[in-house]
């Protein structure tokens, strides 16, 4: 059966090409039972940006944006959702209206994700007294809301280089966040005595501070966003610690369960889009 006229919607981002995005989403709509909507991904850079949001017709519905198109796509958007703005980053782009009264939205699903996917490993409810945090490129922007949301407000940042994090001190300076600065190789040494740990380094990035937790003790919750290889060397490390890990795929997961919700106007079905997310990184994972 049929729902509707056909809508469409896409990732973006350069390069494209490993997108778990398409098989998720297309998951959603077949459980849902949206026959008439179609996800594609699209190699866009952020020189072509401008001009691939400007052909968008009444058909579309949505965007998801990956890197490094986060930023870039900000000043082609009629309104950008409160939190998007504080964190700096937009990962969504809703289509609403028609016509001259067509809206472009920006929001920032990837907040909802690290928030729901730590809580996997929480427990329901549970706070965050204290948190670290590997890395600072976007998505710690983002991880510093999500800590902010689960009660965390001054986590411990741990940087290959401080002259790079200026992106992120704006972003938590316009969070009402106070997160302190350390050199990554402290990392190992204090990570044991955090409830939630999150990883926002490149794939094996974080090798070193794995090898580093060796003989460790630990019993907070890891979120990895990482998923190559899977498990990541610090999922491993962190488990054998005694730790909680949360495979970083859980995060990806649910912050594609959002956006569907956000774009088609119905709950994300966590369960068929979970299936799927496996089957994709079983059948071809991460290079």
């Amino acid at each position: 059966m049929s729902d509707g006229p056909l809508r469409r919607a896409a990732v973006l981002g350069h390069p494209v090409g490993h997108s778990l995005s398409p098989a998720l989403h297309r998951a959603a709509y077949a459980a849902l039972g949206l026959d008439g909507w179609a996800y594609d991904a699209f190699d866009v850079t952020e020189e072509q940006l401008p001009a691939f949001v400007a052909g968008l017709d009444a058909t579309w519905a949505g965007l998801s944006l990956t890197m490094p198109l986060k930023q870039t796509v900000i000043p082609l958007l009629d309104h950008v959702e409160p939190l998007a703005q504080v964190v700096g980053a937009v990962n969504t782009v809703l289509l609403q209206g028609s016509g001259s009264a067509r809206t472009l939205v920006g929001a920032n699903t990837d907040v909802y994700g690290l928030v729901t996917a730590l809580g996997e490993g929480l427990g329901a409810g549970e706070k965050v007294g204290s948190a670290a945090v590997l890395g600072a490129g976007a998505t710690a922007a983002s991880t510093l809301a999500a800590l902010a949301e689960l009660g965390c407000t001054a986590p411990v940042v741990y940087v290959r280089a401080l002259a790079r994090a200026g992106g992120l001190m704006r972003a938590a300076h316009r969070m009402g966040v106070e997160p302190v600065f350390r050199p990554l190789d402290e990392a190992a040494a204090a990570l044991g005595r955090a409830d939630a740990v999150v990883s926002t380094l490149p794939p094996r990035a974080a090798d070193p501070v794995a090898a580093a937790l060796e003989g460790a003790s630990v019993g907070g919750v890891l979120l990895d966003a990482a998923y190559d290889p899977r498990p990541t060397a610090l999922s491993v490390a962190w488990a054998r610690s005694g730790g909680v890990a949360v495979p970083g795929e859980r995060m990806l997961l649910h912050q594609a369960v959002e956006q569907v919700r956000l774009m088609t106007g119905r709950p994300g079905p966590v369960d068929a889009m979970a299936r799927a997310l496996e089957e994709r990184l079983e059948a071809a994972p991460p290079a």
